[in-house]
């Protein structure tokens, strides 16, 4: 877990996972922006970052288990999660787990950039070569240009950004599967890897509650958006 803004007092947590390559630092803005009612906590898998040394994960569930371990000293108050794209999977996952083993549903879900897991596609981008890796980040456009022609710097994602793909694209969700969790859905309009449909499938995946936000952008909207996002969040844990 990672703190970019300690704010002891807050009366909810917010724990944020990561995209596919992505870093707890990805939601430093995010933790900027939110009301200091919100401690925000964001997660760093392993392979990246300061964890670089560390070897990646590969299956979404295992990836959800040590989640939830480090979520389990956090459950002093109201635990909610946020997710973008394959961290929103791994945070519904997460929600499931925690219900399952340990009797604590989170205060809701949020659930970025990624399609419901009721609607299956038949990806492969993990089954690339290091190319046609990278050449699939230039297309969701979620990292600067410079950075991908950086080839030490790619070179160091690559691990991470195929063991990532590996976990999401092999993920296979348990038929029926559902949270007690109110969900709340974010998609971009013109996200090409979520359609709208399949970003309202997430409502069968909820016994309580299920709305969805569209954004103008594509499948990293967020970034665009902070702000609003922010504000959204605040409504649904703090109103």
């Amino acid at each position: 877990m990672r703190r970019f803004h300690p704010r002891p007092e807050a009366a909810v947590r917010l724990v944020c996972l990561p995209h596919a390559g992505g870093s707890a630092s990805a939601y430093f803005g995010l933790s900027r922006d939110l009301s200091p009612e919100i401690d925000l906590l964001a997660v760093q898998y392993p392979g990246r970052q300061d964890r670089r040394e560390e070897a990646c994960l590969t299956d979404l569930h295992e990836m959800a288990a040590e989640v939830v371990a480090g979520i389990l000293p956090y459950l002093d108050r109201p635990v909610a999660l946020f997710g973008h794209s394959m961290g929103a999977t791994v945070a519904f996952e997460s929600a499931r787990l925690l219900e399952r083993e340990h009797g604590h549903t989170p205060a809701r879900l949020f659930l970025s950039g990624r399609r419901a897991p009721c609607t299956q596609r038949p990806d492969s981008v993990h089954r690339r070569d290091d190319a046609g890796l990278l050449a699939e980040v230039r297309l969701l456009s979620g990292t600067a240009s410079a950075v991908l022609e950086d080839e030490e710097i790619m070179r160091m994602a690559l691990p991470a950004l195929r063991g990532d793909y590996t976990a999401i694209e092999t993920y296979r969700p348990e038929p029926g599967v559902v949270t007690a969790a109110p969900l709340t859905v974010l998609t971009g309009s013109d996200d090409i890897r979520t359609s709208a449909d399949e970003a309202a499938a997430w409502a069968r995946h909820s016994t309580t509650e299920c709305a969805v936000h569209t954004f103008t952008g594509g499948h990293f909207f967020l970034n665009d958006h902070l702000a609003a996002i922010a504000r959204l969040v605040e409504r649904h844990l703090l109103g």
